[in-house]
Parts: structure tokens; C-alpha cells; sequence
């Protein structure tokens, strides 16, 4: 009988665990000396082709267990001396696929993918802070985003410092030995703010800590956050990304730049012995791939917050498309915009494509110039005339969702961000008129079209009174 030494040092020698072995590891395709652009990374990225059966397709692995070879195989993967698959809840290969290409479309180290973005938020941020302290973060968030932060946290011991505003200036002051990261939305959904991401990043990194940011609004395809600083970058994968509304799912993507180990003192989790498993350090382990390591093999692994194969496999169609769909998204966006901004039935829209808004200078260094179709306007005629547009929509879906092909509208006071106190909704930037449109892939006539007559039908009360 060999000892499991001796297995663990040939066991890669067999055929099936060398294909196994080279899907885990599998590299950036080079083009002529140059990493493959985002277009291409979209369809290519994290898979070549089936080792086995020579597919281009990504297989989906509807499977939950993985045969092992021997006892001392099994042990040498629970321990993570042998890579490769074992369970489900841990790694499947139609998730790794998408994890590779998400790392690989963000400019990341690694990526861990969850059941929805609100799965990955909650891991990526307890991950840092599991041991107690501070995140500081600007009031301009995702309704549920602010709650998770606010009061979930809070129970693990978890303080929230909202800022004043998305200001570098006042999120440094709230910074201090308890905290353990900054964070924002590169995008707020729904204020539509854009944060400085690299002056954001530098306040974090002198006080000692990662930058991790929400840049689901904005997608990688708009804006690589890890380009200007972020350490940590967290997407709803059921937005953009997939795009066709059929799928949830989230993701982590870590930079691997921030140096966990010279911050020991703030985040011993990392560079401590976990005795759960086994004295396991992972920065030893991991290196630079410590935060992924840890935040797969503690909150993914006993917490379960799994993404299905069939929703990856989903997933990963979408991405297919991303930049085409992203393209349209954001020209259809502008000439909605602007043709609400001419309608005298409409109050104010805020949408930084405007050349005269407070955020257009940040859109043109972070976004190319190229806002992404998610904005708020208000109707004229206050709370009830933006009910009444909302339910006259007849083309425009009532949803919560954003990021989808179809053109999807909320009233952000009755449903994202109805939990929150009128105080905390106008720091998040929105007001009881305040109406969030996403803009789809539609023919963008058709989408004026319906906006048109449903502002008919909001004004119609106010308008019948002035004649009258």
C-alpha cells in the first residue's frame, strides 16, 4: 500500500486527474503578445475546449459529488494538497469556468462565484471583518445593501459608518483602527453617483485597508475597478452580466495586490492558523489568492450559498453577448435621457451624460464618456403623478430587476428602499417622485413611445385641474 505521501506526489500522473488538473489551471489566452480584449475574453475567456470530448461549448456539470481514486486521494484534497473537484457546495467545473472568465474580464487574481450578488456581498464583506470593527461606506447604496450593512452586520458585531456623502474627504474621516474596508458602489443604484474610485482607493490604502466595491451597474465592460485601486470587486451576476433575466447569481473578484500578511495586525484571519481546518495559514497556502482561498473554503463552503451549474451555464450565455448588449444598453439610455430632460412633464432627471453634471467629469475618467443605462427622473406632480406613470407602463416591465434586455422601471420609495427611513432614502438619492428606469435593447422608439404615454396619463389629473 503506498503511503499518502507517495500518492499525493504521483497521483498526477493519471490521465483523468491531469485533464482535471488542467482545467484548474488554465491561463489567459495570448493573442500576437497581447491579452485577449474584453469582447473576446467574453466568449473565450477560462475555456478552450472539453479535454475529453474536444467540445467548445462549456459543459454544464449538473452533478453534486466527484469519485475519488483512494482514501488518500480524498485526503490530500480536503486538506488542499491535491486540487481538484470533490463537491459541489466547494467548485464545480461549469462554475470555475465562469469564475475564470469573470476574474479574467475584471482584471482579477481570482473570482468566487455565489448564488446572487446579495450572497457575495455578505461573504465578501464578513470575510475581512468576521473577527469584528468598522466598514465605512458613502449613504449612496442599493436599498438592501444599506440594510445588509446597517443592521445584518450589526448583529455579528459588524459596525456601519455611513459618510456624509461619496466624498474621499468624508469617508477618510470616518476611518480608524477598527475599520476593516472602505466600501461604495462604483455606480449607485439607484442615485447614479460615480464614485472616485482611485481617490477612494488611496484613502483606504493609506489607512491600511482594501477598497471593495459594487460595480454591478457598471460591469466590467464600462469600468474594470482594479485598474484605478480596487482590491476587491463584488457584481450581481444577475444583472448585466447574464442579461436575459432567467438566472441569479454574484461573484468576488479579488486583485490579489492588497498584502493581507503586513496587515496581520488588523486581519489575523488571514494570517493565523484557521483550526478548522487543520491549522490551515492562508496566506501560506494561497499567497496572493489568500481572500478567495479563505472566503471559499469558510463562507461558501459552510455557509452553502452555491450557485447551480444550470444558473452558471446560464450565466456564462449571457456574458457571451455582454459588450454587444452593454453597447446598446448605453446608447438607448442617452436618448432617453435626453428626451426626458426636453419634456415639461418631467421634473429633473439625474444622468451623468449630461455635460453640466456634477458627475460627468468622473464619468468620462471611469466610463469613457459612456454612463451606463441605469438613471432617475422625477415626475412632475410629486408622489402620486410617479405612481401613475409607473402604473401606466404598458411596454416597460414593473420590476426590481436592472440589467436586463427589456426595459425594467421602479419606484425605488415603494420597493428597493421602502425599508429605509425617508432621512436615509434622500441621502441614497431618492425622493418619493424619484422613478428608476433601466434602460433595455428595445428599438428606442418604442421605448419613448410607451414613457410618452404613460407621462400622459401622470399629468392628465394636474392638467385637467388647470383647465378647469
Amino acid at each position: 500500500m503506498r503511503d499518502r505521501r507517495h500518492f499525493i506526489e504521483t497521483v498526477g500522473k493519471g490521465e483523468h486527474f491531469n485533464k482535471i488538473k488542467a482545467a484548474k489551471t488554465a491561463r489567459p489566452i495570448i493573442l500576437k503578445g497581447y491579452p485577449m480584449r474584453s469582447e473576446t475574453v467574453s466568449i473565450h475567456g477560462g475555456y478552450l475546449c472539453d479535454p475529453a470530448t474536444r467540445s467548445v461549448a462549456a459543459p454544464i456539470y449538473q452533478n453534486v459529488a466527484y469519485e475519488f481514486e483512494s482514501a488518500d486521494q480524498a485526503a490530500g484534497m480536503f486538506d488542499l494538497e491535491i486540487p481538484g473537484y470533490r463537491y459541489s457546495r466547494i467548485s464545480n467545473p461549469t462554475v470555475d469556468i465562469l469564475e475564470r472568465r469573470v476574474a479574467m474580464l475584471d482584471g482579477g487574481k481570482a473570482c468566487l462565484a455565489l448564488a446572487s450578488g446579495q450572497a457575495a456581498m455578505h461573504a465578501a464583506l464578513l470575510n475581512v471583518s468576521d473577527r469584528g470593527g468598522s466598514i465605512v461606506a458613502p449613504p449612496t447604496l442599493y436599498g438592501t445593501t444599506h440594510t445588509l450593512l446597517g443592521h445584518t452586520l450589526r448583529r455579528h458585531g459588524v459596525e456601519a459608518r455611513f459618510a456624509a456623502s461619496d466624498q474621499p474627504r468624508d469617508i477618510a474621516a470616518l476611518i480608524d483602527d477598527t475599520t476593516r474596508a472602505v466600501f461604495c458602489e462604483t455606480v449607485g443604484n439607484p442615485a447614479g453617483n460615480i464614485c472616485d474610485i482611485e481617490a477612494i482607493a488611496k484613502v483606504a490604502h493609506d489607512a491600511g485597508v482594501p477598497l471593495i466595491v459594487d460595480n454591478t451597474v457598471a460591469t466590467p465592460i464600462l469600468l474594470r475597478p482594479i485598474d484605478f485601486g480596487a482590491d476587491i470587486v463584488v457584481q450581481s451576476l444577475t444583472k448585466f452580466m447574464g442579461g436575459h433575466g432567467a438566472a441569479m447569481g454574484g461573484a468576488i473578484v479579488d486583485a490579489g495586490r492588497f498584502d493581507w500578511r503586513a496587515a496581520a495586525k488588523r486581519f489575523p484571519m488571514f494570517s493565523e492558523p484557521d483550526d478548522s481546518y487543520h491549522g490551515l495559514v492562508y496566506v501560506d497556502h494561497f499567497g496572493d489568492e489568500a481572500y478567495i482561498g479563505r472566503a471559499r473554503s469558510v463562507y461558501l463552503r459552510t455557509a452553502g450559498a452555491v450557485l447551480a451549474p444550470m444558473s452558471a451555464f446560464l450565466i456564462l450565455q449571457g456574458i457571451e453577448t455582454v459588450s454587444l448588449r452593454v453597447e446598446r444598453h448605453v446608447a438607448n439610455a442617452r436618448r432617453v435621457a435626453f428626451a426626458l430632460r426636453e419634456d415639461p412633464r418631467v421634473a429633473w432627471v439625474e444622468y451623468a451624460g449630461f455635460e453640466d453634471h456634477r458627475y460627468h467629469a468622473l464619468a468620462n475618467k471611469y466610463l469613457g464618456g459612456r454612463p451606463p443605462s441605469l438613471f432617475t427622473f422625477g415626475v412632475r406632480g410629486g408622489h402620486a403623478a410617479a405612481k401613475r406613470f409607473y402604473d401606466a407602463l404598458k411596454l416597460i416591465k414593473r420590476v426590481v430587476n436592472i440589467g436586463d434586455t427589456r426595459t425594467l422601471c421602479c419606484h425605488p420609495a415603494s420597493t428597493t428602499h421602502r425599508q429605509m427611513t425617508p432621512q436615509q432614502q434622500h441621502a441614497a438619492g431618492v425622493s418619493p417622485e424619484t422613478v428608476r428606469l433601466s434602460v433595455g435593447i428595445e428599438h428606442v422608439e418604442d421605448i419613448l413611445e410607451d414613457i410618452d404615454q404613460a407621462l400622459a396619463v401622470a399629468v392628465a389629473p394636474a392638467a385637467k385641474l388647470a383647465a378647469e
